[in-house]
């Protein structure tokens, strides 16, 4: 249902190119004994019956996406219904089923999941080659366009308790003036607003107790991957979402840390990663073995958020790729959102990176100096990682005083924060993998945050306006960075730092309690949002 909904997203450019239909289904791998297996019922509606939903959706956007939607609407109205029967099952030959060995590391005989296929994993519309933002923004809206719908096994309460959120989304007020919420840092200010309610007041998540620490259950709340270990330790402690009881929930949390995944189970110098994905696969044997949930949706209404890569960086061994073999129904809260690699629009969620220093003290040296005392133009620093920043340093390391460019910065007091707090931007190029924790921290120092990371889905993409607040270089026009960010006028460049300011909120963990609109909270969001995405 929530597909046809369109999306949080505007839309810069006519959607002619789309094509006009789809396919009706696409078919799964078995996933347990004696169950007929859901399909994904990928459906294109016509948006003319969607007139109501538009309307309150489009009301504060741009008479660009305004003839966007229209233009959408005439290419709609021209595509055929789609027919078929969209409800072929696979049956699965009856095993034995045995109990799961509390050693998830062995490899079960008889699982319970299997892997999925290689067309149920990915998007419909494959990705290839090089996106700009403007391009991915077209991408999202092609995906949620699309109806991704997940058709479960037996009908739950909580299915309905969607379906009625659903609706009152479609009839979301219009937001005027919020003091919270600065509406051109939003796609849609009013659909996200209402949508954020109503994840408040509804929804219920249930955690699985199972799992042997300090794989499961084991927050890591320090370092460069300390994203997923915030994210468990708020939820795993918060009494507004979880629930104890698992026919209530609209959610399941697969609470595993992937940085301690590669700590206990990597072999050094292996170049393998059997013992990884093997122990996945047996942890959601025990899953679907013990609990119906799982077998109900295949997984659909799961969700596990990752940070760390799991393998040597050097390996380009990526995180959608490993967790598509057996996790491929699951919404993945992801930091590497590569494009190219495997991330899927409408399902999956972009995981900011976020470097705890203290976790005594997340929030240490928030700030920075205002707009008009920023003397630097641009500032990066950093480790030589991956192809990309080594062209950097050769264009612009002591070619420029205006351009601020270096290797690693000698451990001198501050060096690397009085940057960030004195420079207008602040570069964030790739390095083994297109995300960056210097994203977030130059929104953290109030700093104009240019991403140089060819096909990186930005967090929260599906919320926020990213051109509203950050630049966007692709690595081709390295040379030419300069040139870019010098013809961005005075008065923009203030609008843009006042918009880093305000949308700071979103990108900080609060070390007590989560509060409003923070980290953790658009986090969920973002995974909410995508759940709402399979509703039919």
């Amino acid at each position: 249902m929530f597909g046809k909904l369109k999306t949080i997203a505007f839309q810069e450019k006519s959607s002619d190119s789309v094509d006009s239909t789809l396919d009706s289904s696409i078919s799964s791998s078995p996933i347990s004994e004696n169950y007929n297996i859901s399909i994904v019922s990928i459906k294109r509606t016509k948006l003319s019956q969607r007139k109501k939903f538009s309307k309150s959706l489009y009301s504060d956007m741009s008479k660009v996406e305004n003839s966007s939607l229209i233009n959408k609407k005439k290419m709609n109205s021209r595509t055929a219904t789609t027919s078929g029967n969209s409800n072929t099952s696979l049956v699965k030959k009856k095993r034995k089923s045995e109990s799961v060995d509390s050693d998830l590391s062995k490899r079960g005989k008889n699982a319970a999941v299997n892997k999925v296929s290689k067309r149920i994993r990915g998007s419909k519309m494959p990705v290839s080659g090089v996106y700009s933002v403007s391009e991915m923004n077209n991408l999202l809206i092609q995906s949620h366009g699309s109806n991704y719908s997940v058709i479960p096994q037996w009908s739950s309460a909580v299915d309905h308790e969607l379906q009625d959120v659903v609706l009152q989304i479609e009839n979301a007020p219009v937001v005027e003036n919020d003091p919270n919420l600065y509406a051109p840092l939003y796609r849609n200010v009013s659909i996200f607003k209402r949508s954020y309610e109503l994840m408040k007041q509804t929804l219920k998540v249930y955690i699985y107790k199972e799992g042997e620490r300090p794989i499961l259950h084991t927050p890591i709340l320090q370092g460069i991957y300390a994203s997923e270990g915030w994210f468990m330790k708020q939820l795993e402690s918060n009494e507004e979402f979880v629930t104890k009881d698992a026919h209530k929930a609209h959610l399941f949390y697969l609470p595993f840390s992937s940085q301690m995944l590669r700590e206990k189970l990597y072999v050094p110098n292996s170049h393998k990663r059997r013992n990884i994905v093997t122990y996945l696969k047996n942890y959601l044997d025990m899953i679907a073995a013990k609990y119906p949930f799982w077998k109900r949706t295949g997984g659909a209404d799961h969700f596990l958020v990752a940070c760390h890569d799991w393998l040597r960086p050097q390996l380009s061994i990526k995180a959608p790729k490993e967790t598509s073999r057996y996790m491929g129904k699951c919404i993945r809260a992801l930091c590497n959102a590569d494009v190219g690699g495997g991330f899927v629009f409408a399902k999956d969620v972009s995981l900011p990176q976020t470097y705890i220093y203290s976790p005594n003290d997340t929030l240490r040296d928030l700030g920075g100096k205002p707009a008009s005392e920023r003397s630097t133009l641009a500032f990066f620093a950093g480790r030589m990682h991956g192809y990309l920043r080594p062209i950097l340093l050769e264009h612009w390391e002591n070619k420029d005083p205006d351009m601020k460019i270096f290797g690693k910065l000698p451990k001198t007091e501050n060096a690397y924060t009085n940057y960030m707090k004195s420079s207008k931007y602040c570069i964030s190029a790739k390095g083994y993998q297109v995300n960056s924790p210097r994203v977030i921290e130059a929104i953290f120092y109030e700093c104009v945050p240019v991403i140089i990371s060819d096909n990186y889905v930005p967090p929260f993409f599906d919320v926020l306006n990213w051109e509203s607040f950050a630049v966007f270089v692709l690595e081709k026009d390295i040379p030419n960075m300069k040139k870019i960010l010098v013809s961005i006028s005075k008065k923009r460049y203030r609008e843009m730092q006042m918009s880093v300011k305000r949308v700071q909120q979103h990108f900080l963990w609060h070390g007590t309690k989560p509060v409003d609109y923070d980290m953790f909270h658009m986090v969920l969001h973002s995974i909410w949002y995508n759940r709402l995405h399979q509703i039919e």
